[in-house]
């Protein structure tokens, strides 16, 4: 599990690298998320963290009550990221954190599959959120190559998360790869 933790890590090192790029003229941009600005981009991944320590915990979607829900980036949305991404990773880092159960909308998870789902988004939405504010946008390829690897075996043909996949050339690197099988043109 260990290497996991040290994949969740580096997704969320990604992430964090462009959070800290964004300018104040920035934050109502537009990006590869159409419904998203990159305000609604990065609020969703603070979200996300918000739940983390809840979730691991053993509470429940219910018994958050909405506590997670709405624009939780606040006057100062670099530092509520920062905030939120500390103490999720701390979460993750509590022994026995990935062999524990948690309680997600569509059921109980190993919490080994809920770290995966968080290291996935977490690496899309880097991409997301560089294309977005013109940062760079080149992932680590050993990441890309593992959420990829993973990402391969999921169904997200069930839902509205993502666009339809798109080709890819035969040789594309894995992060590109990663993104056209979520819909995104890199």
């Amino acid at each position: 599990m260990s290497d996991l933790l040290d994949l969740h890590g580096q997704a969320m090192g990604e992430f964090d690298r462009r959070v800290r790029e964004v300018r104040l003229d920035q934050w109502a941009l537009p990006t590869p998320c159409s419904d998203w600005d990159v305000h609604d981009l990065v609020n969703h991944l603070v979200s996300e963290q918000l739940w983390v320590p809840h979730l691991l915990a053993g509470g429940t979607i219910e018994d958050a009550d909405g506590r997670f829900d709405g624009d939780r980036l606040g006057e100062e949305p670099i530092a509520t990221w920062e905030i939120a991404a500390r103490e999720a990773r701390t979460a993750w880092l509590q022994p026995g954190a990935t062999q524990s159960v948690v309680h997600l909308s569509f059921g109980d998870t190993p919490a080994s599959v809920y770290l995966w789902q968080m290291t996935f988004d977490l690496t899309v939405h880097a991409w997301d959120l560089a294309r977005a504010i013109g940062a760079d946008t080149q992932l680590a390829p050993d990441l890309t190559g593992a959420v990829l690897e993973w990402a391969r075996d999921q169904d997200f043909s069930g839902g509205a998360l993502f666009d339809p996949p798109v080709e890819t050339p035969a040789d594309a690197d894995a992060q590109t790869r990663l993104l056209a099988l979520t819909g995104r043109r890199p």
